[in-house]
């Protein structure tokens, strides 16, 4: 039997020790006032109007955090003037990231994290 001092791998439990704290800044277009929200995970909260949904799309992409590699072949497709920014701490772990949707590698990461950017 388990006691209170005891570990365990339960890794369905966030750590505490490692916090989440996001900022989420969209303009959706040039000029425009940007929309701000903030965003928690453990458990998924803040002023973002879709927390849950907006952590998971996080978790389920792939290096939401980090650019398109400069020498990615992108097709050259414009998406719009959308563009946004994610800042704070991911998992205990300093990010900050721009997002945009100037060529089919730009929207493919913001379609990935569209519940994070377009969550209205």
């Amino acid at each position: 039997m388990p006691t209170p001092d005891s570990s365990s791998d339960n890794s369905s439990e966030k750590p505490t020790e490692n916090p989440t704290r996001l900022t989420v800044t969209v303009w959706d277009s040039p000029g425009a006032e940007p929309r701000t929200f903030e965003l928690t995970e453990a458990p998924p909260a803040g002023t973002h109007p879709r927390p849950e949904a907006a952590v998971a799309a996080i978790e389920a992409a792939r290096r939401p955090f980090e650019p398109v590699p400069r020498d990615a072949m992108c097709t050259q497709i414009y998406g719009g003037p959308q563009r946004a920014v994610i800042e704070g701490t991911w998992r205990g772990q300093r990010v900050q990231a721009s997002y945009d949707k100037k060529n089919g590698c730009e929207i493919a990461r913001w379609k990935a994290l569209a519940a994070v950017l377009d969550p209205e």
